[in-house]
C-alpha cells in the first residue's frame, strides 16, 4: 500500500502533463498582474511626488513678484515754487535770412492770413553771453494802419542750448509792448509756466524778453546776470557776437 502510493508520487512529479496545470496556473497569477499597465501608474506617482515641488516654486515666485520689489529712486530736488525772472534780448544781425514774409493774401498790403517764418539771435540780459536763437512763425490778424503796425498770432521758441527751450504763444503787436503766455518747455524749463513781457526796440531787429517763470528748478546764474536797460542803441558784446567759448553757455543752439 505505501509502496503504491510512492510510487504514484514519484510518477506524477516525473509526468510532465501532469506538471503544466501549475505553471498555467502561475502564469494567470503573473498575468493578473497587468504589468503593462503598471506605466501610467509609475507616472502617476511621479506627478505626485512632484507635485510640493511644484508648489512651493509657483509660491517663492508668486512672493517674489509682491515682495521684492525695486528700489525707489532717489527723489529729485524740488522744483521752486517762487516766480523767477529772466530777461533775454533777441536781435535780429541780419545774416540768418529773416524774417521771410509769406503773402497768402495775395494782396498788396498786409493782410489777414499772410505768414511771416522768423529765427533770430538770442543773448543773455546782460549782453554777455550767446545763448541760442528764437524759431517761430508769426499769423497776421489785424492790420492797424492808423499806428503803422500789424496784429499777429505768434507761436514761437527760445532755445537756449543744453539748457532746453522755452515755448511761448500770443498776440505779438508791432507797435506796442505785449505779453504772451508761456506753453511749456524742456531741459530745465520743464514744467514751467508763467508769461513773457515782449518790449519792441527797433521792429523788427531788436526786442526784450522778461520772463516770469514758475514750477521750473532755480535758474543758473549764467542766465540771471543784471540786464542791460533796453534802448535803441544796446549790443552785444564783441565777445558774445563772436561765440568766444568764455561767452556762450555750453552747446548754445545757433
Amino acid at each position: 500500500m505505501a509502496s503504491a502510493t510512492s510510487l504514484r508520487a514519484v510518477t506524477s512529479l516525473n509526468n510532465p502533463e501532469q506538471r503544466t496545470p501549475c505553471l498555467a496556473n502561475k502564469s494567470k497569477g503573473l498575468s493578473s498582474l497587468n504589468l503593462s499597465g503598471s506605466l501610467p501608474l509609475y507616472r502617476k506617482l511621479r506627478l505626485a511626488a512632484d507635485r510640493p515641488a511644484i508648489s512651493a516654486a509657483r509660491n517663492f515666485t508668486t512672493k517674489a513678484f509682491f515682495f521684492n520689489k525695486p528700489k525707489p529712486s532717489p527723489p529729485e530736488p524740488p522744483k521752486s515754487s517762487r516766480v523767477q525772472e529772466l530777461c533775454v534780448y533777441e536781435i535780429n544781425e541780419r545774416d540768418r535770412g529773416s524774417p521771410a514774409y509769406l503773402r497768402l493774401s495775395q494782396k498788396s498790403v498786409n493782410s489777414l492770413g499772410d505768414l511771416v517764418p522768423f529765427s533770430n539771435k538770442l543773448y543773455t540780459g546782460d549782453l554777455q553771453r550767446r545763448v541760442g536763437i528764437t524759431a517761430g512763425i508769426c499769423v497776421l490778424i489785424q492790420h492797424v494802419p492808423e499806428k503803422s503796425g500789424d496784429r499777429y498770432e505768434a507761436i514761437y521758441s527760445f532755445y537756449f542750448g543744453d539748457y532746453g527751450h522755452i515755448s511761448v504763444q500770443g498776440a505779438y503787436l508791432t507797435y506796442q509792448d505785449t505779453e504772451l503766455a508761456v506753453t511749456g518747455g524742456s531741459g530745465i524749463f520743464e514744467g514751467a509756466q508763467g508769461h513773457v513781457k515782449l518790449q519792441q526796440i527797433v521792429f523788427p531787429f531788436k526786442l526784450f524778453y522778461t520772463f516770469h517763470l514758475k514750477g521750473i528748478k532755480d535758474l543758473p546764474a549764467e542766465l540771471t546776470g543784471k540786464p542791460v536797460p533796453p534802448s535803441p542803441s544796446v549790443e552785444p558784446t564783441p565777445a558774445a557776437k563772436a561765440c568766444e567759448p568764455h561767452a556762450t553757455i555750453p552747446s548754445f543752439t545757433n
